[in-house]
């Protein structure tokens, strides 16, 4: 495989990094990757074959984002944030065939050094604490936090948390939700 050096970073032949994107030192793109536009992505990055990458998303430093794991546009993944694809690894053990998907919606926040076990969705405008192990689904506009990450509250598109015993409007941005069973959308 042939690779070349860019910026002292890594991009493996057959990978597309979209204009306006900007990849610091010392990261990998690999083989299949797709990243699209106007994106950041941090020093010692490695995006893994045939991930998926949305436009104008930022991915801080030290991150790992794995065959199988899809972000969508405008997403926030902080430093140091792990991304798995295998649920039962063994180095002994080839599992590839194995591999679940991740995906990150439009969006979503994602804080420093949180671990995203593989399989789950992280909803629209969702936004995870730093240092929470996530491991299952988050719906649109969840605060979740912990380990186990759980519910602390819903957020705005703004990042805003909103104050659910009111009438749902952003105190920052004026945006208006309604809430039926615990599943919020904006209106």
């Amino acid at each position: 495989m042939h690779q070349t050096s860019w910026n002292y970073s890594i991009r493996d032949d057959g990978c597309e990094i979209g204009l306006r994107t900007k990849i610091w030192h010392f990261s990998h793109i690999q083989s299949g990757a797709k990243i699209g536009k106007d994106c950041i992505i941090g020093q010692n990055v490695n995006i893994g074959p045939n991930a998926i990458i949305g436009n104008n998303v930022k991915i801080q430093n030290n991150v790992s984002v794995f065959e199988g794991v899809t972000i969508e546009d405008d997403v926030f993944v902080g430093p140091s944030v792990v991304f798995t694809n295998v649920i039962n690894p063994r180095a002994f053990i080839n599992r590839k065939s194995e591999f679940k998907s991740t995906t990150v919606k439009k969006g979503c926040s994602i804080g420093a050094n949180a671990s995203i076990i593989c399989g789950v969705t992280l909803g629209e405008y969702s936004m995870i604490g730093a240092g929470s192990v996530v491991t299952k689904s988050v719906p649109n506009h969840v605060i979740v936090y912990g380990n186990p990450a759980k519910q602390h509250g819903f957020v705005c598109v703004c990042g805003v948390k909103l104050d659910i015993s009111s009438t749902i409007e952003c105190k920052s941005c004026g945006k208006k939700y309604e809430n039926k069973n615990s599943v919020l959308s904006e209106i």
